[in-house]
């Protein structure tokens, strides 16, 4: 009953959320004319404002919150670290690295022509991550894979910088990207990172029932019947593409993949069956959330949502440090 209650909570607090995401901001719209604007529209300033501008923005934030926390989960047990987020395994430097040559070396300088360059390079880290950890001696293990994704984040962050501290052009048009954020985001750009979220949503939920095992250790997930290899590569290309997708589409945006597992476990317990959905729904919760903030903190200007989550993120790192 208390799991059931949490979700429905979760529903009518994202409810809460999008209403907010498409009512407020540097010029408040009424719930009514919200709803008008999208069942029935018209040529008015609202109808513009809020399909236009708002809606959009707010189909992001829901396919990266969910993204980020679905994806968080799998690293955390991947890994078997309280703090693993999408970044520890060096997928959001190769996304990053993808949108710093497709600036540089492409001179790409829209966001919908970066997308698909942050795509394909968080998932050439993801594949050379797991690649080059099962080549150990121990295979894919949980510290193969964490010390692989640091080296793989820290060396493509060498050439990221370098390429940034030589290149001010390219540095002036990555800064917008990587702070994290959801402002100007289009739904072409929302349908673009569709596919890959779907399918890594699809993976995410196979591999629910083998990350139960795989949590416990390898051993007692092999003496339970379970394949550790197979589900190992399910859970990864589930973190692949949800993290490849969020983070193409809307930057490195910090600590949903950190903070939203815990707090998922410690309302509804380990079982991923439940995490993983209610990790979804408060990672979505929190991605709007801190976009409206950043929207009405100081107007008329805006602060990105990824530096809202920053914040917040921050005191739970702290707390989970403490408790461990």
């Amino acid at each position: 009953m208390k799991r059931s209650a949490v979700v429905i909570l979760g529903v009518l607090l994202l409810g809460a959320a999008v209403a907010a995401s498409l009512a407020v901001g540097s010029r408040d719209i009424p719930l009514n004319d919200v709803v008008s604007a999208l069942l029935r529209p018209s040529d008015g300033e609202h109808t513009v404002i809020v399909r236009e501008l708002r809606l959009p923005r707010t189909l992001v934030g829901l396919q990266v919150g969910v993204a980020l926390a679905v994806a968080g989960v799998i690293m955390q047990t991947l890994t078997r670290n309280p703090i693993a987020e999408p970044r520890i395994l060096g997928i959001a430097a190769g996304a990053s690295f993808g949108v710093v040559v497709a600036i540089a070396v492409f001179g790409l300088s829209t966001l919908a022509g970066w997308i698909w360059f942050g795509l394909g390079g968080a998932a050439l880290a993801g594949v050379a991550v797991f690649s080059i950890a099962a080549r150990t001696r121990e295979g894919s293990a949980p510290v193969n894979l964490a010390l692989t994704g640091a080296a793989i984040d820290a060396g493509l962050g060498a050439l990221i910088y370098g390429v940034l501290s030589i290149d001010a052009a390219t540095f002036d048009q990555f800064r917008f990207w990587v702070v994290g954020s959801l402002a100007g985001r289009t739904p072409q750009m929302a349908l673009q990172v569709l596919p890959f979220l779907a399918l890594g949503l699809v993976f995410a939920a196979m591999a629910a029932r083998g990350l139960d095992a795989l949590a416990l250790g390898d051993d007692m997930a092999r003496g339970l019947g379970h394949s550790v290899a197979r589900w190992r590569a399910i859970a990864a290309a589930a973190a692949i593409l949800l993290t490849g997708a969020a983070v193409a589409v809307a930057g490195p945006i910090a600590f949903v993949g950190l903070a939203v597992p815990h707090a998922a476990r410690a309302l509804v317990g380990t079982n991923h069956r439940w995490t993983l959905p209610v990790s979804a729904l408060l990672g979505a919760i929190l991605v709007l959330g801190a976009d409206v903030l950043g929207r009405v903190l100081f107007p008329p200007g805006e602060v990105p949502a990824g530096v809202i989550t920053a914040l917040a993120g921050a005191p739970v790192l702290l707390w989970v440090v403490l408790r461990k």
